[in-house]
This record gives structure tokens, sequence and C-alpha cells, in this order.
């Protein structure tokens, strides 16, 4: 059995390269990976990212800073009207930034879809709207449907409520919304928790996300969600 637990948040993303794509856990402000966006944020000559998160980062320093020094080239989220959004706005209108909004229902299926290794997927979300310009569209018994392809990304940001030193996770509350299925979809996932367990602690019934979609641990300093 492997020991995920890393040290450091900084050595958790020291492999981070320019033009990775990133899931950053966190529902609203809850959630958010605040230790692991701010070592990346010291990562200073990491570039052209991709930040995948449903509220474009929910107002977080870190975020708001990497996007700030235009270290960020694309957002994927259901939701960018978070504090600090004029900051997006000012450089999509500048066209130093692209901001790829979608449904929230939509967002989630696509990542799950990703890590459940299944193929593009129809759903009547947006049929007939500008959203669905672009894409395949279906009427299938009546009732219209756009394809919506998979979601991968090279690494996901993850705060977990309880972690093993296996990487098997508890969440709380908000932080289940998106953290489990962006686990499946990464590559790498790097979690933050607010607590370290020792192996074999933690209740079987109670683990949501199975340590073989973890690759790194690292324990939360201060716990503020």
């Amino acid at each position: 059995m492997q020991d995920k637990l890393i040290a450091s948040a900084a050595e958790a993303v020291a492999d981070i390269r320019s033009g990775s794509s990133i899931f950053v856990g966190g529902f609203g402000g809850a959630g958010i990976p605040k230790q692991l966006l701010a070592a990346l944020l010291r990562t200073t000559s990491v570039t052209d990212l991709t930040l995948i998160n449903n509220n474009a980062g929910a107002g977080d320093p870190s975020f708001l800073e990497l996007v700030r020094r235009e270290r960020v080239r694309r957002i994927v989220c259901s939701y960018p009207r978070m504090p600090g959004s004029e900051l997006l706005r000012d450089l999509v209108l500048a066209g130093k930034l692209k901001v790829d909004v979608m449904p929230q229902g939509t967002l989630v299926e696509r990542i799950r879809a990703a890590g459940a290794g299944l193929g593009p997927f129809f759903t009547p979300t947006g049929y007939g709207t500008p959203f669905a310009s672009g894409k395949e569209a279906r009427v299938i018994d009546g009732r219209g449907y756009i394809l919506e392809q998979p979601l991968h990304a090279d690494y996901a940001f993850i705060n977990a409520w309880r972690s093993d030193r296996l990487g098997n996770l508890e969440y709380r509350y908000a932080q289940r919304n998106f953290g489990p299925v962006m686990c499946t979809a990464a590559k790498t996932t790097i979690v933050e928790a607010d607590a370290v367990m020792e192996t074999g602690s933690l209740d079987p019934c109670h683990i949501v996300t199975p340590s073989v979609f973890v690759n790194r641990v690292v324990r939360r300093e201060s716990c503020t969600t």
C-alpha cells in the first residue's frame, strides 16, 4: 500500500507545467483548495493554464491573482459572476482570456462522463439556443438534444474533509458537489485534506472517493470551510 501524504503543498504541485488543465474543486466558497492554489501561484514560471471550476474561483485570492498575472488562458465554469469577476470581464474584452460558460448540470455531467470512460452524450439543455451553436443537434422522440463532449483535465485540486494516508476521502457538505467526479476525470489528483487520518481509521461506509483515484495528499494548515 502506498503512502500518498506529501510534506507540503509546494511539493505536491511542483511538477505542474505550463499549458496544464486543472480541475479546481469547490461549490461557491465551500471546498476551495486554497493551499494548493496558493502554492501554484508561487510557481511563477507556470503559465498558459486552463482552470475548470464551478464558480470561476468563487473569489479566491490566489485564483484571481493567477488570472490577474495573465497566467490563465482559459476558464471553464458554470457561473463567472463571483467577487472579482470584473477582472475576468476586462481580460476577456482585451482578448487575453477565454471563458467558457455552460449550465452547471452540463459541466458536471461532462466531467462525470470523462471519469466513467464514456464518450459524448446528448442533453436537451441548451437545445435551440445560442449555446448549441456549432454542436451536433438531433431530435429524438420529438425532443431536441445537443451533443456534449467528456471533459478531462491533467490535474485536479480537491479539498476534502478527511483523508487517510492512502488517499481514501470523506467530504463535508458542499465539498462533495464536484470533488468526487473531478477526482475520477483527472490524470493526477492532488487533495488538500482538512485532516489526515491513519490508514484503516476511516469507516469504509463513509468513504466517497476511494484511494485509487487519488495521487497525492497534503494536510491543510488551517481549515476555513
